[in-house]
C-alpha cells in the first residue's frame, strides 16, 4: 500500500524536475529579459507552489485508482485524463522555457486548463476528496494561463 502511495504521490514530480533543468538557466537569462505584470508572484515561489500541487495531485490520483479498483476499465476515464493534463503540464516547461514560444505555452496552457477541469468532473462521483486536491492545482493554473497570456502579449519581439 506505501509503494503505491509513494509511486502515485512521487509520479507528478518526475516532469518537475525535468522541467526544472529548463528554467534553472532560463529564468536568470531569457525569462529575466520579458516584460512581466506587476502581480507576478516573486520567483522562489514556483518551485513551492509545484512541489506542493504535484504532491496534491499525485496523491489524489492514489485516491482514484484505489477507489475504482486499480487498473480497471473504470480507470480508463479517471486516471486517463490525469494522465493526459499530467503529459500537458510536463509539456508547458519545455515549450515556454525551451522553445520559447509563448503563443504555443499559452494555447498550451489554456488546454491543459480544461483536461484539469475535466479530470475534476470525472474525479468528482468516484472520491470528493481526491476532486478537492486537485482545486488549488486549477486555482493555480488560472494565475498562470493570465501570467501567459500577458507575457504573450507584452512580448510580441521574444518569441523564436
Amino acid at each position: 500500500m506505501w509503494t503505491h502511495i509513494l509511486g502515485f504521490t512521487a509520479l507528478p514530480h518526475v516532469g518537475g524536475i525535468v522541467g526544472s533543468l529548463y528554467t534553472r538557466t532560463e529564468v536568470s537569462t531569457w525569462y529575466k529579459t520579458l516584460k512581466k505584470p506587476a502581480w507576478r508572484p516573486p520567483n522562489r515561489v514556483f518551485p513551492i507552489a509545484w512541489t506542493t500541487l504535484y504532491t496534491s495531485m499525485g496523491y489524489g490520483s492514489y485516491l482514484i485508482w484505489k477507489d475504482v479498483g486499480g487498473f480497471t476499465s473504470a480507470a480508463a476515464v479517471p486516471l486517463g485524463l490525469y494522465g493526459a493534463q499530467l503529459a500537458l503540464n510536463w509539456a508547458w516547461t519545455p515549450i515556454f522555457f525551451g522553445a520559447h514560444n509563448l503563443k504555443l505555452a499559452l494555447v498550451e496552457i489554456v488546454i491543459l486548463s480544461g483536461t484539469v477541469a475535466a479530470t475534476m468532473v470525472s474525479w468528482y462521483p468516484i472520491n470528493k476528496t481526491a476532486t478537492l486536491l486537485m482545486v488549488p492545482y486549477l486555482m493555480w493554473l488560472t494565475l498562470a494561463s493570465s501570467l501567459s497570456y500577458c507575457i504573450w502579449r507584452d512580448n510580441p519581439d521574444k518569441e523564436e
